[in-house]
């Protein structure tokens, strides 16, 4: 009975976190799946194009809506219910593809399909290392932070300079960036599967929606970045 009781806790534990875990890249898959059909849908479809991309108001209120839904989300997870919090990262998964629709009339389908490939695969990689190595991430972490943050100042400035060197420049430095951040926040996120109570099922859905979103966005900025590596203008 002593060996089963010492036991018992720690198997808990351990399938509190794969069950986390699990939850967390299914509904990061699901939200990709998402994004990807409603891109790509709407990229076929003129109409749809020209209320997108006809109208700069439109683009706005969903650039300002997916902002919205993101900060929203991530602040406020802790007062959602489940089942809210799940509509509003697949809301924002399908907001996300009505805007990412555009990379289809920039670039290849093959080109992005290849992109994708090579993006998942980079980022299978970091997670799983973040996820297995011992090194405690917490510094990188911050460092990244900061990288990040000077992505998109550059980026802005950018919006005025025009410049493609310092767009290669930019996306070269978002490419390290967002490596370090799916390592980084495979390790966060472990952590806080291990640290997950065991008979909360509505925390645990919270954060495996929380973590879903964080992975959802390092994948989604990695693959943006490496498009503009490989991707193939129509043109």
């Amino acid at each position: 009975m002593s060996n089963w009781q010492s036991y018992s806790p720690t198997k808990a534990r351990v399938e509190v976190l794969n069950a986390f875990m699990r939850g967390v890249y299914q509904w990061m898959a699901l939200g990709l799946g998402l994004t990807g059909i409603i891109a790509y849908f709407t990229a076929t479809s003129p109409t749809l194009l020209q209320i997108i991309f006809g109208n700069p108001l439109v683009m706005w209120g969903l650039l300002i809506g997916e902002l919205l839904l993101v900060v929203g989300l991530s602040a406020g997870i802790s007062k959602l219910s489940g089942s809210t919090a799940t509509f509003l990262f697949l809301l924002y998964s399908g907001l996300n593809g009505l805007t990412l629709s555009a990379i289809f009339l920039v670039y290849t389908t093959s080109s992005i399909a290849s992109t994708f490939l090579i993006c998942a695969g980079m980022f299978a990689a970091m997670s799983i290392y973040g996820l297995t190595t011992k090194k405690d991430l917490t510094s990188l972490g911050s460092f990244l932070f900061m990288g990040l943050i000077g992505i998109i100042i550059a980026s802005i400035v950018n919006i005025f300079l025009k410049s493609s060197a310092f767009q290669f420049v930019i996306s070269g430095i978002g490419v390290i960036v967002f490596v370090g951040l799916t390592a980084y926040d495979s390790q966060k996120l472990k952590l806080m599967g291990e640290s997950a109570p065991y008979d909360d099922a509505l925390a645990i859905r919270r954060g495996t929606i929380l973590g879903a979103l964080t992975l959802y966005l390092d994948f989604i900025n990695l693959f943006l970045m490496l498009l503009r590596f490989f991707g193939q203008s129509r043109e």
